[in-house]
């Protein structure tokens, strides 16, 4: 028995006319009513009853129509299924993200993936960088947005998006009033930090440009998230240099000012596993890749 067996029978049962049914398969009467015999002789069981005027369903082929149907449906929703999974639109991705991400470009691109992609189902996980990278090579986690670089070749990743450093201060610093700050003058201030191995690209830079301003920063208290490190700040226990896109957590006790010096602007970064080839994934990547560039976006670069 084949596939094509089943819609002749269906397509007979809904017409009940040889002529009729034929026509709507686009294939000769002969034929048809030769593979409806088959069909019978290969069930054990007369499907129709037939006269010269017409063509009735015998009370066997009444059930085996409703089954039959069903049958067809299902298999239909297996076909569009399969459809949906092949293009990555059916299924579960589990996305991490650095805290910093969610006051620039992941919101805008979790509405626009949600909106393309609507049965997937997100799950997200607010990590550091390092966590990141271990949920990846654990097979936890199928796509991030971290703070590059990464020289693992276990992993793609693609710059996304960039933004400046700003300094964060609590509203009563004496510095407060300054429009631009230079690095120079908070040689002597406390600063409030993260732990290098949490996201060391950044770190490093930071680090780097108070040492090219003359002085080694004295970080009095380290926190893993930055909004962690912002509610320090507004506790009047220190200074930070922290991403430019921090001004969009409103907290009060906090200003930001912008570095007098010109420093280079840190990166967000998406990253994969290199041998990914789930097509859920890919079609994620394919969204963040399309999605239309805005004022700090950059162009996409692969590593």
């Amino acid at each position: 028995m084949e596939l094509r067996h089943l819609r002749y029978f269906v397509t007979l049962a809904e017409e009940l006319h040889f002529g009729k049914a034929a026509e709507k398969l686009q294939i000769a009467q002969p034929p048809l009513s030769q593979q409806i015999r088959q069909l019978e002789a290969e069930l054990g069981f007369e499907l129709f009853h037939r006269t010269k005027r017409n063509v009735q369903l015998t009370q066997a082929g009444q059930v085996f129509l409703s089954e039959v149907q069903q049958i067809l449906q299902q298999l239909q929703q297996a076909i569009q299924i399969g459809q949906q999974t092949s293009r990555g639109e059916v299924g579960k991705l589990v996305v991490g993200f650095v805290s910093s991400s969610a006051y620039n470009i992941l919101p805008d691109i979790l509405k626009e993936y949600r909106n393309r992609v609507p049965g997937v189902s997100l799950e997200l996980h607010e990590l550091t960088t390092d966590q990141q990278l271990d949920w990846l090579r654990e097979g936890r986690m199928d796509v991030g947005f971290i703070r590059p670089p990464v020289d693992d070749h276990k992993f793609s990743w693609e710059t996304i998006f960039q933004e400046s450093l700003m300094v964060a201060l609590p509203e009563t610093h004496e510095l407060a009033n300054q429009s631009h700050i230079s690095l120079t003058s908070l040689a002597n201030e406390a600063f409030i930090s993260f732990p290098r191995k949490l996201a060391p690209g950044v770190y490093d830079l930071i680090i780097s440009l108070c040492q090219q301003s003359g002085f080694s920063p004295n970080v009095v208290q380290e926190a893993i998230q930055m909004q962690t490190i912002i509610s320090i700040v507004a506790a009047e226990i220190g200074v930070a240099v922290v991403p430019a896109s921090l001004q969009n957590l409103q907290r009060t006790g906090v200003i930001y000012k912008h570095i007098e010096e010109h420093t280079p602007k840190v990166a967000i970064a998406m990253i994969w596993r290199s041998s990914e080839t789930s097509p859920t994934v890919q079609k994620f990547l394919e969204i963040v890749r399309d999605k239309p560039a805005t004022t700090d976006n950059i162009m996409k670069v692969k590593y």
